[in-house]
């Protein structure tokens, strides 16, 4: 699934129309989409009625058609028209021939009758501006919007946004003051990039994506994809009948420490939750001790080390050892020990060089950002997995920017490093060094907490271990990651979950998405 900006779509539609698919069509199919979904959320409520409140352009004239098939399934509607639309309007005589009478912002004094129907309505369809808007929210419309929020406090009615609500940048996820928000978010065609941002994603409610009969070659040229379940589906490593450990791939961790014992633990047991053949710790003995009983599937490959430091000799063992593995895991729980920032400048600086696919987290891309041009010294096939602060150092551009510009950031990486770059947190970005970018529909604070960022670690690893691409490792591993965590929200709300809740549930996703073709969460 794409994600477009607006001039994106705006191209993407107007090339529709040239194919010979009228503007009038795709309004017809966006219009049944919002008035279908409208039905289901009514249910079977008795005395239902809907109020849209209808804008002077396209995203009206959606709300229009929406009305028309609402009143024919026996709802109530009501239209309230927030300024004069341009004449003639076909969409508007017919409601009328049907009996559905509407009234106009500039004939209702002091918003008599919008704040009685605000007040007795089932659902309010916000059809005001659409994503062709980005212009500060004024005059009537900005009253409109605000009777609207005093509305609420009365009635919490179902608010469902064609497209976007009003008030939200489509672009920029940029939020008016004047924004109520929706419940129900439809979407358009493609979703937009600001539907995907803490500020979009506040007022956008649960998202559900209209198609609208839009070609789907049209959108092939657009980068910037939504990580879904089909996709997933699509990507995920097979499992003949008459596999054995090595068909699955062997992965080295080299992971943990004295400070940080757990992240060793939770990385390698995610690499195998994941469906990895054989998983083998590098560690000190002095780590190994304390986390052996919780890994008891995991080999082990003991590395020279100083009281429970890992040494610069570890370099020249483990690259001895690479021969016996398919990928390689660095960094999870480290630390940035004189010794260790020794050893890991040596793994990637000394010859031989790393060939094997590697997933570089945490402690090392702390380390490798003090090196300069450190990216040159990694292999082709790299996944990098920094959150916002490692970005910051790795690139040499503060948190606030990278933050405020998260996909450019991203791509821009990419590109300069020539490695797949995972920029983790809220809708977690993935790009390749050609551009390909792909964004997570999760945002959920119950995984903000110790260790959630080393089990991302173990399950890319595990995936880049039975062969899939970095950039392919990187989405199902987000995804996987992300649709687990969803799960446990829905158990536990958002606090209380642990890293290690996610063991289990990872593969149950996996199980769910080789079983069934649904879309759990962004659904189209």
């Amino acid at each position: 699934m794409k994600i477009v900006t607006v001039q994106e779509m705006q191209k993407i539609e107007a090339d529709t129309i040239r194919a010979g698919i009228s503007l009038d069509t795709l309004m017809e199919e966006a219009g049944f989409s919002v008035a279908l979904k409208s039905k289901q959320i009514i249910k079977t409520k008795k005395n239902s009625s809907v109020l849209i409140v209808v804008g002077s352009g396209n995203n009206g004239s959606d709300g229009l058609v929406a009305a028309k098939y609402l009143h024919e399934w026996g709802i109530r509607v009501h239209i309230y028209l927030c300024g004069a639309r341009k004449q003639p309007d076909l969409k508007l005589t017919l409601l009328k021939k049907q009996g559905i009478q509407s009234i106009t912002s500039s004939e209702d004094t002091g918003y008599k009758t919008l704040k009685h129907l605000l007040i007795t309505s089932t659902i309010i369809i916000d059809a005001i501006l659409g994503t062709g808007s980005n212009r500060s929210i004024k005059g009537p419309i900005k009253e409109i919007l605000s009777c609207i929020k005093k509305a609420r406090g009365v009635n919490p009615a179902k608010i469902v946004a064609i497209d976007t609500p009003t008030g939200l940048d489509a672009n920029t996820g940029r939020v008016d003051p004047a924004c109520v928000g929706a419940s129900t978010t439809m979407v358009l065609g493609y979703p937009k990039i600001g539907h995907f941002t803490l500020t979009g994603a506040s007022v956008t409610g649960e998202i559900h994506i209209a198609k609208i009969g839009i070609p789907p070659d049209l959108a092939r040229g657009i980068n910037l994809e939504l990580i879904d379940f089909d996709l997933v589906q699509q990507l995920l490593p097979s499992r003949p009948l008459g596999s054995h450990k090595g068909t699955f791939g062997k992965l080295l961790s080299v992971v943990g420490s004295l400070r940080y014992p757990g992240a060793a633990a939770l990385a390698c047991n995610a690499a195998y939750r994941v469906g990895a053949g054989l998983v083998t710790l590098g560690t000190s003995n002095e780590v190994r001790k304390i986390i052996g009983p919780s890994i008891v599937e995991t080999t082990h490959l003991p590395l020279a080390e100083d009281n429970g430091v890992l040494t610069q000799k570890t370099a020249s063992i483990l690259k001895k050892s690479l021969k016996d593995y398919n990928a390689i895991l660095v960094g999870c729980g480290l630390s940035q020990e004189p010794d260790v920032t020794t050893f890991i400048q040596l793994l990637f600086t000394e010859k031989p060089s790393l060939t094997l696919p590697i997933t570089i987290d945490a402690d090392a891309l702390n380390i490798l950002s003090g090196l300069d041009k450190w990216w040159k010294q990694l292999p082709a096939s790299t996944v990098l997995t920094p959150h916002p602060k490692e970005m910051a150092r790795l690139t040499g551009i503060p948190v606030k920017q990278v933050q405020l510009s998260r996909i450019k950031s991203t791509q821009n990486a990419a590109r300069l490093w020539g490695k797949v770059v995972v920029l983790k947190g809220a809708f977690t970005i993935i790009s390749s060094p050609k551009g390909t970018t792909r964004l997570s529909p999760f945002a959920n604070p119950a995984l903000a907490s110790a260790g959630t960022g080393d089990i991302l670690a173990g399950v890319i690893s595990g995936l880049l271990a039975q062969g899939l691409s970095p950039l392919d490792a990187a989405t199902c591993g987000v995804y996987l990651h992300g649709v687990a965590g969803e799960e446990l929200r829905k158990q536990f709300g958002n606090a209380g979950v642990i890293a290690s809740d996610l063991l289990q549930q990872i593969p149950k996703q996996m199980k769910i998405l080789r079983s069934f073709k649904e879309t759990p969460n962004v659904v189209q």
